[in-house]
């Protein structure tokens, strides 16, 4: 079933990174404020660029150079770890 309401597309990114939290370690950053922005970010680089580029990343449109920008991208990670957070705080320690 394709949803076309920007709110529902929110509310299934949201359960899938918080399950993706959840499964790795760590979670989803309470601050609903927070999450809603930055999935209403990864939507809209989806929409531009084809995939969910992290908002807080300078997205190129080369989808082989922005692969390892893809929320998760490839630094959160070690951020969570260092940082206690990922840069765009949609994870958190």
């Amino acid at each position: 079933m394709k949803k076309d309401n920007i709110q529902d597309k929110i509310d299934d990114l949201n359960k899938w990174y918080a399950d993706y939290a959840k499964e790795n370690g760590f979670k989803l950053n309470p601050k609903k404020e927070i999450t809603q922005k930055l999935m209403r970010g990864l939507l809209e680089n989806e929409k531009k660029y084809g995939q969910r580029c992290c908002p807080c990343r300078r997205a190129t449109g080369d989808k082989e150079t922005d692969a390892k920008i893809v929320c998760p991208c490839s630094y959160h990670r070690d951020e969570i770890e260092k940082n206690g957070q990922c840069l765009c705080g949609l994870f958190i320690k």
